[in-house]
């Protein structure tokens, strides 16, 4: 395994992967570290939540705000999901 500048990061290798594919850092050490954690499998599909179409603009926007997404004043219920799904 390569070794991390970032001693959070459990799996560097796929970090520097999820990177050079465009993957945020946040989104990246994220997958990384869950891909690392035997009892988390971050390729099976997640929880029972709605998809975010069939939440409403002010659901999104309370998201968006906990994740501290910027600009979220301004967007569209469209971009609200675009921002949520690229974050």
């Amino acid at each position: 395994m390569a070794e991390s500048k970032n001693p959070s990061i459990k799996n560097a290798d796929t970090y520097e992967a999820l990177r050079d594919q465009g993957a945020s850092k946040e989104q990246a050490a994220r997958i990384a570290n869950a891909q690392a954690n035997p009892d988390q499998h971050p390729s099976r599909k997640g929880g029972k939540a709605p998809p975010y179409e069939e939440w409403t603009k002010d659901d999104l926007y309370t998201r968006t705000q906990e994740i501290g997404i910027d600009g979220r004043s301004r967007m569209s219920k469209d971009q609200l999901i675009d921002a949520l799904r690229n974050h």
